[in-house]
């Protein structure tokens, strides 16, 4: 039994320091290369277009594709590059073709999303000036999912700034306390219950109480987290469904 627990504890640590290592993997890119954030940002504003638009699932998800394909080919250009230089620091030009292929897949994969976006989105363009913001705020689904994306992107930024040296485990703020409190005011403001309302916020606590228990977060880690998680989500709310 005692080796069970090891090998699950084990298997834990692994599985956190490989999620962490790909969060840094990804931040790192996002630091490096101008590229990226361009493309992170237009892939994450046609994604919130297509939501807006109502597209079905199957257009939704070919968009999907389109958007994140861009970015891993993205990711593969930077390694490559960083690959190449590792090995040879000076110029050489089969150097140079090996970087010029990897930068045209990532304009192939370009054109791919562009053409996929044109073809999905241009003819509801009319429609979404009309309606606005009412698919979203008819859905607290959506307002939901946008909240805790928003959280947790929030979370990982600040302790990418911070530079901390775990983005899934310690460090300011706590990003368990914040997706427990954001999950409270959302629950709270959908169900508009307040034993429900009180139920929830008690969990929410009794999880940022563990993690000070367990001795992986401050106290001002996980008010800072509660807080964080809680006023963008009621900001989130306030924006989206008025």
């Amino acid at each position: 039994m005692d080796f069970l627990k090891r090998s699950e504890k084990t298997y834990s640590r692994k599985l956190t320091h490989s999620l962490n290592s790909a969060l840094e993997g990804i931040i790192h890119t996002l630091k490096v290369e101008r590229n990226m954030r361009i493309h992170f940002l237009i892939g994450f504003i046609v994604l919130l277009a297509g939501v807006y638009l109502k597209l079905t699932n199957v257009e939704f998800m070919l968009l999907c594709i389109a958007v994140f394909f861009v970015l891993i080919c993205e990711m593969f250009n930077t390694a490559v590059e960083h690959t190449v230089d590792l090995i040879n620091d000076e110029f050489h030009p089969l150097a140079k073709i090996i970087k010029d292929i990897a930068a045209g897949a990532v304009f192939v994969a370009s054109v791919n999303a562009i053409i996929t976006g044109y073809v999905l989105l241009v003819q509801r363009i009319g429609p979404w000036y009309r309606g606005g913001f009412d698919a979203i705020r008819q859905s607290p689904y959506h307002v939901t999912a946008i909240a805790l994306l928003a959280v947790v992107t929030l979370v990982i930024a600040i302790k990418a700034v911070r530079r901390e040296k775990q983005l899934l485990r310690g460090g300011m703020p706590s990003g368990h306390s914040a997706v427990a409190f954001a999950v409270w005011v959302m629950v709270s403001l959908i169900t508009n219950n307040a034993l429900v309302s009180i139920l929830v916020f008690c969990l929410a606590l009794l999880i940022a109480r563990s993690r000070v228990a367990e001795n992986i977060h401050t106290v001002w880690e996980v008010i800072s987290g509660s807080l964080l998680g809680a006023l963008t989500t009621l900001l989130i709310f306030q924006l989206l469904t008025r």
